[in-house]
This record gives structure tokens, C-alpha cells and sequence, in this order.
């Protein structure tokens, strides 16, 4: 494995289980709206490396996992680096537009890291196939789609403190951090580029119409 992607999941791992047994630590490094206009802008950073459970984190990590490489061997280690936390930092920014009045909104978790590496490991390569449970081929490009379809349910929803709009903000980052990388996707992967603006329009289209 990967030293940068070991040394991040190791990071996330620490972080999350102090938050579990720390109550005050995970408060104090949550994102939570009203600290980050107060000044606490650091809570941008910290929260993506708190989750609410063991099954966020695992999710998270195992997704990262099967993702990850693919960026890192294919653009490099620190673009690696730029994309995962370009996307960390675009997810939160996007959660505090869209609840700028909401001072009391809190989220944590790293899915606006992990879904700027998929959305980017999916402009690399569409044609990958992962194992949906581990048997189940499905096809990359089908999960990003759907990872972000879930988080619309997930905003809409608002019935845990997983931070599913930061899911969308991390892909567009992830998007346009690997586009900007190598451009000549537009030309030669142009249906792939269109077909993962789909769940992305849509998000701005539920905020626009006031469904979210």
C-alpha cells in the first residue's frame, strides 16, 4: 500500500476513534456553522477526519482504498495529495454556502475527500468494475453516480451527522482538479465528462427550487 495512502487512512483512523471515546474533542473539531463564522475555520479541515461511527469510517476508508491508487499511479503522489484535500476543503465550503443560515448544521466525516477521489479515478479510468459486496461486478462509474444520488437522499432526509452535501463539493473539486490535469478528457472520455455532471446539476437544481 501506498505510503500517502496509509499515512492518510492511519490519520483518519487516530482521529475518528479519539472522537468516539471524546465527546469535547469531536465538538471542538466537528464542522459545525456557527464556529466557522465565528472563526474556527479550521473546523474546514478537522471535521474531515471525524465520523460518527465505526460503519462511517469504514466505509469511508475501504472506499478510499479501492479508489485511491488509481489517482495517486496514474497522476502522482501529490496530485494525489492536492486532489484529496482540494476536495476536503471544496465539500466544506459548499456545506457553509448552503447552510450560511443555518448556524446550528454540524457534519463530519472524509466524503468530500473520498468522492473527489472517485469522481477523479472515474474521469481516469470509466471502464473500471468494482465488486458491489465484494461479488457484485458494477460498474465504477454506476457507483459515483449513485454515491452522490444516496447523499441527495441523505441532505434531504437530515436525519443523521454524516456531511452528505460536503459528497458534492468534493466531486466537483475531483472533477475539475483532474480535468484541469489532463484536459484531452474532454475530447476522448467527452460521454463519461457529461454523464458525471448528471447528479451534480441536480443537486443545484433541488437548492435552486427549494426541495433540499
Amino acid at each position: 500500500m501506498d505510503i500517502f495512502l496509509l499515512t492518510i487512512i492511519g490519520i483518519n483512523v487516530l482521529v475518528s476513534f479519539k472522537g468516539f471515546n471524546d465527546m469535547a474533542f469531536f465538538r471542538k473539531y466537528e464542522f459545525h456553522v456557527g464556529s466557522v463564522k465565528a472563526g474556527e475555520q479550521i473546523r474546514i479541515l478537522t471535521s474531515g477526519f471525524l465520523h460518527v461511527d465505526i460503519m462511517h469510517l469504514a466505509f469511508n476508508m475501504l472506499t478510499l482504498y479501492f479508489f485511491a491508487p488509481v489517482v495517486s499511479h496514474t497522476l502522482g503522489n501529490m496530485y494525489f495529495l492536492y486532489i484529496y484535500f482540494g476536495s476536503l476543503v471544496a465539500g466544506n465550503l459548499l456545506t457553509l454556502y448552503l447552510h450560511k443560515d443555518d448556524y446550528y448544521y454540524r457534519a463530519v466525516g472524509a466524503s468530500g475527500a473520498v468522492t473527489g477521489i472517485i469522481y477523479s479515478s472515474i474521469l481516469l479510468y470509466p471502464e473500471m468494475t468494482l465488486a458491489l459486496y465484494f461479488f457484485i461486478p458494477i460498474p465504477g462509474y454506476l457507483f459515483g453516480i449513485g454515491y452522490l444520488l444516496y447523499s441527495i437522499y441523505g441532505m434531504r432526509a437530515k436525519n443523521d451527522n454524516i456531511g452528505h452535501t460536503a459528497h458534492f463539493g468534493g466531486a466537483i473539486a475531483g472533477y475539475l482538479m483532474t480535468l484541469l490535469k489532463d484536459p484531452s478528457m474532454l475530447v476522448t472520455n467527452t460521454k463519461m465528462v457529461i454523464l458525471l455532471t448528471i447528479p451534480i446539476l441536480l443537486l443545484f437544481y433541488l437548492y435552486k427550487n427549494n426541495k433540499l
